[in-house]
């Protein structure tokens, strides 16, 4: 058992030892009695930045249900407004539905408020409580964008307002400390912090998805609100969480600050968002596709098919591009194309870098404006027309039919093909446009099917190459074979005219 004096020196080297490492560690990283520095101070200092939201709609007749419209001089007349005036309500009654959110000043000379689109959607009057106890109520919806959920809110300041700063969130890493202040259930001026526990991420909330996720509490009625960083600028706009109990349970989203700084201008300037347009549907490059094209997997943006007289068409894209870069940013994964195309300002010409048939090419694209039409999600890409075959004009030949009027077809890769005709078109609900192989019957157990080819895709391509008849397939995989190959890559059509490119090993 060691004596007072040894315990005595080992207690003195422990302390020397724990001295030393706490003299090895950051300043950052390094506890104090007191615990983590405060954040008393940066939250202060926004506090007043950061406003409560309230809107009311106006719901006509009991309970909000518009009553009955009854003609004026019918029998019924008397006994309706009789009914309703018993119940409280009468033909004219009304009902106020109130709703919470947050939002930030970003302008406080012009008295200009940011929040969610989703916390003002519908609203008849629209009030900004602010910290200090005082009131505004909204003089005009400057804009806004149902894609980002996002809209700009226009005040009259009785006294000066506080504005805040965006910050870049580009240079935000995950680990960063935040800080969300909001409304979360109505208790105004709500501070939390926590961190970036992912960037980018794709939650299907609209289809320029890349939001800021984080561990700092959010709940209903921080909508709106804004998430900070270490430095008091604005890096996101909260917006949505996921929660089985309606709660925070530590994922919270927010819009990237560039995004909403992009977006806010063109609602300032437009009072709508104006989109880059580039007309071209693109897919994921997976490994199968990826191995046939001699590519790397789940890198670039592969173009399925090009819209006719688009921006894209005039700065030369074609059908089966790899695009790599665009602006000069790198293209990492398909679904961020997107994106860098609709933040890019309208009639902007840029740099489109692609990858074709093994060859770096460098496109220059005036960027167009994207449409409502445009987005429409029946929206028909142009195919190329098929190339003429013997003299004659390129159509397909007539449909064959066995002797008891089924359709005649051949079958390859576990699929039974018959060629795209007029009364095929009718019976698969085919484009007009729509030529190639159209697929109707399907082994269950064949690699198509794996791939998620189904009755009624129509197969455009085989390796590149236009296939009007089972022979043009048959030919190409035949040609695949004999050069070592053993799967092909096939263009297929769904029946809404969207395009994609499909590996399926023979």
């Amino acid at each position: 058992m060691p004596s007072h004096a040894h315990r005595h020196a080992l207690a003195g080297l422990v302390a020397a030892t724990v001295a030393l490492v706490l003299a090895a560690l950051p300043a950052s990283a390094q506890r104090t009695p007191a615990g983590l520095p405060s954040v008393a101070e940066l939250a202060d200092s926004l506090t007043d930045s950061v406003v409560n939201i309230s809107t009311t709609q106006i719901a006509k007749g009991p309970e909000g249900v518009p009553l009955p419209k009854v003609p004026k001089g019918s029998p019924f007349e008397d006994l309706f407004e009789d009914f309703f005036s018993k119940r409280g309500g009468s033909s004219q009654s009304e009902r106020k539905v109130s709703s919470l959110g947050s939002g930030f000043v970003v302008d406080a000379t012009e008295g200009l408020i940011v929040t969610n689109n989703h916390v003002i959607d519908g609203a008849d009057e629209i009030y900004v409580n602010f910290h200090d106890g005082s009131k505004l109520k909204v003089d005009k919806v400057l804009g806004t964008d149902t894609k980002t959920d996002l809209a700009l809110l226009k005040v009259t300041p009785k006294t000066p307002l506080k504005a805040v700063p965006f910050g870049s969130s580009d240079g935000l890493k995950v680990g960063d400390w935040v800080m969300a202040i909001g409304n979360p259930f109505g208790l105004g001026g709500s501070v939390t912090v926590g961190i970036i526990s992912a960037k980018q991420r794709d939650i299907n909330a609209g289809p320029y998805d890349e939001f800021l996720q984080t561990d700092a509490a959010i709940n209903k009625g921080n909508s709106g609100g804004p998430l900070f960083n270490m430095s008091g600028e604005v890096i996101g706009v909260n917006t949505a969480i996921i929660s089985p109990t309606g709660g925070s349970i530590g994922i919270g989203f927010a819009i990237p600050s560039d995004t909403v700084t992009s977006i806010i201008s063109q609602l300032k300037e437009f009072g709508a968002a104006r989109r880059g347009w580039l007309g071209v549907q693109i897919q994921t490059i997976n490994e199968d596709v990826a191995e046939r094209l001699q590519v790397e997997a789940n890198v670039g943006a592969l173009v399925s098919a090009v819209t006719a007289d688009s921006p894209a068409a005039k700065g030369g894209l074609e059908r089966g591009d790899i695009i790599m870069k665009f602006d000069g940013k790198a293209v990492t994964a398909m679904r961020g194309l997107p994106r860098l195309v609709a933040q890019t300002p309208v009639g902007k010409t840029i740099d489109v870098e692609v990858k074709r048939k093994g060859e770096t090419k460098t496109l220059q694209v005036a960027i167009g404006r994207l449409e409502e039409g445009e987005e429409k999600p029946d929206e028909k890409p142009a195919i190329a027309a098929p190339q003429e075959k013997d003299g004659g004009a390129g159509k397909a030949p007539g449909s064959k039919r066995n002797d008891d009027g089924s359709l005649a077809t051949a079958a390859l890769l576990g699929l039974k093909l018959a060629p795209v005709t007029e009364d095929v078109r009718e019976q698969f609900g085919l484009r007009p446009e729509a030529k190639g192989l159209v697929v109707t019957e399907i082994d269950d157990k064949s690699p198509a099917a794996e791939k998620n080819i189904r009755v009624g895709d129509v197969i455009v391509e085989a390796q590149e190459m236009q296939v009007l008849t089972a022979q043009d397939l048959s030919q190409r995989i035949e040609d695949i074979r004999k050069s070592g190959g053993n799967t092909v890559l096939l263009l297929v059509e769904d029946a809404k005219g969207e395009v994609r490119t499909i590996s399926v090993p023979f």
